[in-house]
């Protein structure tokens, strides 16, 4: 895996979506490099520490492979799907996938090293920002997530960076047999141990298969998916 970026982008938080929330999810592209730390851009924000950001969700990666897809299933009035930034992302590619990348991927971008530590878990703002009701759901049904980085070494990255497989730990994991497991065979216990011991997974998707092993049940989305 070896290709140029598509886009860098980087946001602010802003009024977003009813009863006075807010969010970073518009990120607009930047022209040069920017500094990479432990939580990601230096001049990206989060509007909801608790679940987003933090260092196993530092970067967010989309592919621009998905919009075809998305224009197709949803229709061409439905915004932002025509430029880089649809889904919040501060990193997009053409050319690589959810079933090309798989946990506990390296990858040098810029001066900087990623790793892949977990798959997107949409939630109801992704509705609100497409004018879809139901657009978080599509997002986990289809698997079109994009996928999620923590840093292990910072520097800077910037759009005319390309994007370097440089190591693969777990090639018997890519995101879309992860995906599957978390969504569709949600009570496959062996899978869920198997994943639960997977050392880059995030800690928070460990937690989420352990609990599932111990309780033999699967955790309400609905708050997640529709903000109620």
């Amino acid at each position: 895996m070896d290709l140029p970026l598509r886009a860098v982008l980087v946001g602010r938080v802003a009024p977003f979506g009813p009863e006075g929330r807010t969010s970073a999810i518009h990120k607009a592209p930047v022209d040069g490099p920017r500094a990479v730390g432990v939580n990601g851009f230096l001049d990206d924000e989060q509007a909801d520490r608790r679940v987003h950001g933090g260092p196993d969700k530092a970067i967010h990666h989309y592919p621009l492979d998905h919009h075809a897809a998305w224009r197709a299933e949803l229709g061409a009035s439905v915004p932002h799907l025509d430029a880089p930034g649809a889904f919040g992302e501060n990193l997009c590619t053409d050319g690589v996938t959810e079933a090309d990348v798989c946990l506990g991927d390296r990858l040098r971008v810029g001066t900087a090293l990623l790793e892949v530590a977990q798959a997107r878990q949409p939630c109801w703002k992704l509705n609100h920002r497409f004018g879809v009701p139901d657009m978080a759901k599509r997002v986990q049904t289809t698997g079109r997530t994009g996928w999620y980085y923590r840093v292990i070494e910072g520097g800077s990255i910037g759009p005319a960076d390309r994007l370097t497989l440089v190591e693969r730990p777990c090639p018997d994991w890519p995101l879309t047999r992860l995906l599957r497991v978390l969504y569709v065979d949600t009570l496959d216990r062996a899978a869920l141990t198997d994943m639960a011991a997977l050392p880059a997974l995030a800690q928070s998707w460990k937690t989420l298969a352990d609990r599932r092993l111990t309780r033999d049940a699967v955790e309400d989305w609905t708050g997640r998916l529709t903000g109620g």
